[in-house]
């Protein structure tokens, strides 16, 4: 029986945390059980890094970033994509992973219905995809990702040498922070593969 990872995880520097998040799965369980893939795409963002969220306090939008660690933060950009997040830190802090994308792997027919018949590369590649593959939305909010229905499993790591490093995608600020991680040689990256 795999087990998902403890609070524990959660609360190494937030930047290992997406680095070490590569090649784990992420899974949410529906009518069809588990259903999910590895993750091969993930952004850090910190609390005192103005890219985040959690940069000007707490709000009522981003109140789970402030913990627990381990719990989910699902936000709403552009009116209509939803985008999952990796809370970390202990309570009070405001450090979150974006998972940007997935390599499906189990329930691809449920992600199917849910995005229509794109190549399967695509069903969890960018974060709004993700989310509509997996069927996250923001009733997951704050939920735990230890014992809720979101939860991220030990995965086989991802040699450093298959890493690659780069800033992160869509910001404005904090560009020069090298805070994206993604696997390589994998088709279901949402953005540049080069670095």
């Amino acid at each position: 029986m795999v087990s998902p990872l403890s609070e524990s995880f959660y609360l190494q520097p937030t930047v290992e945390v997406a680095r070490a998040l590569l090649g784990c799965w992420l899974m949410v369980q529906d009518a069809h059980g588990w259903i999910g893939g590895r993750i091969v795409e993930a952004e850090a963002y910190t609390h005192d890094d103005p890219a985040c969220h959690s940069y000007r306090g707490k709000t009522q939008r981003n109140a789970p970033m402030f913990g627990p660690p381990g719990i989910a933060y699902v936000y709403l950009i552009y009116g209509v994509h939803e985008c999952f997040n990796a809370v970390c830190q202990p309570i009070g802090v405001g450090d979150a992973v974006l998972i940007r994308a997935v390599e499906p792997k189990l329930g691809l027919e449920a992600m199917y219905a849910r995005r229509g018949q794109v190549h399967w590369t695509q069903l969890c590649r960018g974060p709004g995809n993700l989310c509509r593959a997996l069927g996250i939305t923001r009733a997951d909010n704050g939920v735990s990702l230890v014992h809720g229905r979101i939860q991220i499993w030990a995965g086989d790591p991802v040699p450093d040498s298959a890493v690659g490093v780069s800033p992160r995608i869509g910001i404005t600020q904090g560009v020069e922070k090298l805070w994206r991680f993604y696997e390589r040689s994998n088709r279901c990256v949402s953005g540049r593969t080069g670095a």
